[in-house]
């Protein structure tokens, strides 16, 4: 295979091709660029995550300039895992391109096929009706559970388990037995710390923060996005408190530090 000059590439650089000879060169032993030739897929799985994330971030910012940015950095990762893949004989890019061609057609009946038209909510239901059905084939997991990735976000796993299990009938009917088990396993942590017992305070707060997610879920609520929204408050109302304070906040009492806080939410600091 002969290599493309950087010229060529650039004039390519529209084409996926120009990509993917980019990533073959850098994770070419003779030559290629020591870093990539040092990572394998446990290694660039942390920069996966963190590019999704930033692809999100744009999109919350409005921001459609870096918005394309980050979507070529996540590209970047899809390719870098194929190209692993390929080198260890596993799969290539072009197997992963045929295997989401694959999925979508097969997943939209109502598009690619003879099923009638039908509204969102009932296709929702027919794509999680075709994949439970695929789990079925692919794993020899059974359970309601099975394919929920250990590698999503914890407050997105617990939600999809959560689904999961209400799928099967394993729910309760409304918010009111979410919010009472917010307060059940919020006695549990008091009493846990109480007794200074690092183990069960660390399990009961995961109980409290499960719990908080199936509030969340029977709200609709999306509990990333409301922790995210959270954060961001606090994050403004902070730096307010830093703005209108006339001394260093280490230097405050608590008193001062709560007027400033208060007058932080009263001002709207968002």
């Amino acid at each position: 295979m002969t290599d493309s000059t950087p010229e060529e590439l650039l004039a390519r650089r529209r084409d996926i091709t120009a990509l993917l000879e980019v990533m073959r060169r850098l994770r070419d032993p003779d030559g290629g660029c020591p870093w990539d030739l040092e990572q394998d897929f446990a290694s660039v799985a942390p920069y996966t995550v963190e590019e999704a994330y930033e692809v999100a971030d744009a999109i919350a910012r409005q921001d459609m300039a870096d918005l394309a940015d980050e979507l070529g950095d996540l590209l970047l990762q899809v390719v870098f895992h194929a190209q692993m893949a390929r080198e260890a004989g596993h799969f290539s890019f072009d197997d992963v391109v045929a295997a989401i061609v694959d999925k979508m057609i097969r997943r939209h009946p109502h598009v690619f096929g003879s099923d009638a038209v039908v509204d969102a909510a009932a296709q929702t239901e027919a794509w999680e009706a075709i994949k439970a059905a695929e789990r079925r084939a692919q794993f020899d997991d059974k359970s309601a559970l099975a394919g929920v990735a250990r590698g999503l976000a914890p407050l997105t796993r617990a939600a999809k388990l959560q689904r999961r299990a209400a799928r099967v009938g394993f729910d309760w009917p409304d918010v009111a037995g979410p919010l009472a088990k917010l307060t059940e396993e919020t006695a549990e942590l008091e009493a846990a710390a109480a007794e200074l017992d690092r183990d069960a305070m660390e399990s009961e707060l995961g109980d409290l923060l499960f719990s908080c997610v199936n509030v969340a879920r029977h709200l609709e609520i999306d509990p990333g996005r409301a922790l995210a929204g959270a954060s961001a408050r606090f994050e403004a109302r902070f730096r307010h408190m830093e703005s209108r304070a006339t001394a260093a906040l280490e230097t405050l009492d608590e008193l001062a530090l709560d007027a400033l806080w208060e007058q932080a939410k009263e001002d709207g600091a968002r």
